[in-house]
């Protein structure tokens, strides 16, 4: 199926057809605050003039941890207006050393602001095969929250238990 075109300048010229959104190929991904200076004003203007070809925002660094919450909700709600996926960017690699806890208050945390990915930078971080099963089975189960259905907690980041 074929996006409709917005309409655009040198419209002439032939351009790839896109998918509409929420697209499964062809993703542009747009990097957010820590690569250079965005805001909710930066990111409406953005959205207006090219919001249609913009997938998602990449925060990085962490620097959401350094924002006010109301800045952080503002980002994500003009972005989720647009069509516009979260990710937190690579920053559970900092948090994986404070211990579970930490890991599942962070998750917990990226749900309740809205942030639709969580990514984990397998370049910064070296864990176990079954440590990114229960990350990623927490992130999973932290969803079905949200769907309203419950959930038992993990124990994720433990050492797993071997059979000698």
């Amino acid at each position: 199926m074929k996006a409709k075109q917005p309409e655009r300048s040198f419209s002439f010229l032939q351009i790839n057809e896109r998918e509409p959104k929420p697209r499964k190929r062809g993703l542009t991904e747009i990097r957010g605050p820590y690569y250079s200076l965005v805001g909710r004003r930066y990111l409406e203007d953005l959205f207006e003039t090219m919001g249609a070809y913009v997938d998602s925002l990449k925060f990085a660094g962490g620097s959401f941890t350094l924002m006010p919450e109301r800045a952080v909700r503002e980002i994500v709600d003009v972005c989720h207006k647009h069509d516009v996926l979260v990710s937190t960017g690579g920053f559970i690699e900092r948090v994986l050393v404070q211990g579970a806890e930490a890991v599942r208050k962070y998750i917990d945390e990226c749900k309740r602001l809205g942030f639709d990915i969580i990514e984990i930078s397998a370049g910064f971080v070296s864990i176990s095969t079954d440590d990114w099963l229960r990350l990623m089975s927490y992130r999973r189960k932290a969803r079905a929250i949200r769907a309203g259905r419950s959930r038992k907690q993990s124990d994720f980041l433990k050492p797993a238990q071997r059979s000698s």
